[in-house]
């Protein structure tokens, strides 16, 4: 397939998730994998709207936790990079209480990798890099 026009899109800048509970999801982020907060600012006519973004120390993407817009929470999906991911596994299963899977070994070329979901059930994919 050929691009007819070339996009003015130039880098993946934000990942969004719906969660339950903003200060729960914010708790996880922060205390669990070490993010940090980039964004937490009120907005709306009363201010009844929370723009809260995490991100990993050095990142330039960020996730934004947010209440869901219609349905349930929960169901997305990101990816992030660590140097170990052996090291990184063995913490999370230290903390305990980590939805967390078994770490799958590199495979033809695929790198080794696990997934962790937070509380509302999205998922994080670990990945070496």
């Amino acid at each position: 397939m050929t691009n007819q026009t070339s996009s003015s899109v130039v880098n993946i800048g934000v990942a969004m998730f719906s969660v339950a509970d903003q200060d729960a999801a914010l708790d996880f982020y922060s205390r669990v994998l070490g993010f940090e907060v980039r964004g937490d600012s009120r907005f709306g006519p009363e201010g009844e709207y929370r723009w809260l973004e995490v991100a990993p120390p050095g990142s330039t993407a960020r996730l934004a936790l947010n209440p869901p817009m219609g349905g349930t929470p929960g169901g997305g999906s990101i990816g992030v990079e660590t140097a170990d991911v052996a090291s990184e596994h063995a913490r999370l299963s230290a903390l305990g209480g980590v939805d967390l899977d078994d770490l799958m070994e590199e495979v033809d070329g695929v790198p080794p990798m696990f997934a962790l979901r937070d509380p509302d059930g999205n998922s994080v994919w670990v990945v070496q890099a």
